[in-house]
């Protein structure tokens, strides 16, 4: 059975907040975008203001009632709403996007063009081509630009990384990897969604290959609708499976699923020549075993992904605000996003062909 890494009990791999803070450091944080995300980003940093240094929120949205309502309704720090966005970047020394990926690109520019560091939702682009643009935009400037992969900053999932990386696992043979939803979004979410591999899968296509280390050369994958007509309507699929053959012949194996009706549940195991490890198998797991000593099925299965990844999203926000002052370095910087758009766009173009796609480096 592979060793189970308990998130509650793992130090970070970067410094603690209190370790990086300075003295008489304060600093203001806007938000731009103010949905399920974006609220959950402001009550997150809300809740860890004092431990990060941050003596405001200021936050900013197409719909300014929603921004107004926000800000009455934060109430561990001064919270405040403004007009527009150059009133919040005139404000502010740290900016969180948390708007739909279509506005990413034009809102990292005014951040970058402000000087302001940036936290930016996945993905910061949907496509390559644009990809790379950003990439260039954000490089050219010297403002830090954080991609929102949160479990980039899951302490079990830096654990097993750290691990990786002091050799202690040994050499990696396969990667297996499953995100289950525990029911689909709202229509009006998938009929704008850009579909499950830059949505859903986007995180695994980000993280199997962070912790590999190692680049991709071959992608396959498959694609069913099964659960919620919806996804064809759209062109999309609610299962996909997806094979990742790196430049070492590791392999991984990716599952996803926009419905399971157990619960939310979403992990990553790693087998090595030396050791096996899992993250995200837990006593809120929700998956029954049916061996006599087997996990008894949880009481209370995630609910969802602000709920599983819960200490993840609180340790990207908060470790952004020491990113933002050059206080730590960056874990998820924009050029590595380009690994995942590129190997979404090949699982895409590998389902709707019904063979593997070669891949070439990503920064080409």
């Amino acid at each position: 059975m592979p060793l189970l890494v308990d998130p509650d009990r793992v130090v970070s791999a970067h410094a603690t907040p209190n370790q990086l803070l300075g003295k008489d450091v304060r600093m203001k944080v806007g938000f731009v975008g103010l949905g399920r995300i974006g609220l959950m980003h402001v009550n997150n940093l809300a809740a860890n203001a004092a431990t990060c240094g941050v003596s405001g929120i200021v936050l900013f949205d197409d719909l300014r009632d929603r921004a107004d309502r926000a800000a009455e309704e934060t109430g561990a720090v001064k919270t405040s709403a403004v007009s527009s966005l150059a009133a919040l970047l005139g404000s502010v020394d740290a900016v969180v996007i948390a708007t739909p990926t279509p506005s990413h690109p034009a809102l990292l520019q005014q951040c970058a063009e402000a000087g302001v560091p940036t936290l930016c939702e996945k993905p910061v682009a949907s496509d390559l081509s644009t990809m790379r643009r950003v990439v260039d935009m954000v490089e050219s400037h010297s403002t830090p630009v954080v991609v929102g992969f949160q479990r980039r900053f899951d302490p079990s999932l830096r654990a097993i990384k750290s691990k990786i990386v002091k050799g202690e696992l040994g050499d990696i043979y396969i990667v297996r990897s499953n995100a289950y939803d525990d029911l689909p979004a709202p229509a009006e979410i998938i009929r704008a969604s850009d579909g499950i591999y830059r949505d859903l899968m986007i995180h695994d296509l980000d993280a199997v290959p962070w912790l590999v280390d190692q680049p991709v050369v071959e992608v396959a994958s498959w694609g069913s609708v099964l659960a919620d007509p919806i996804y064809a309507e759209t062109g999309d699929v609610d299962f996909a499976a997806v094979t990742l053959r790196f430049a070492s012949g590791t392999l991984a194996l990716m599952a996803a699923g926009r419905r399971n009706p157990a619960g939310y549940d979403h992990r990553i195991e790693v087998l090595a020549s030396k050791d096996s490890v899992i993250q995200g198998l837990g006593a809120r797991t929700p998956i029954r075993s049916f061996e006599p000593d087997g996990y008894a099925f949880p009481d209370k299965p995630f609910s969802g992904f602000a709920d599983r990844f819960r200490a993840a999203y609180i340790a990207e926000i908060t470790e952004f605000v020491h990113i933002a002052a050059g206080r730590a370095p960056n874990p998820s910087p924009v050029r590595d996003s380009l690994v995942s758009i590129q190997l979404a766009e090949a699982c895409d173009a590998s389902r709707r062909s019904g063979s593997a796609v070669a891949i070439e480096p990503a920064s080409a």
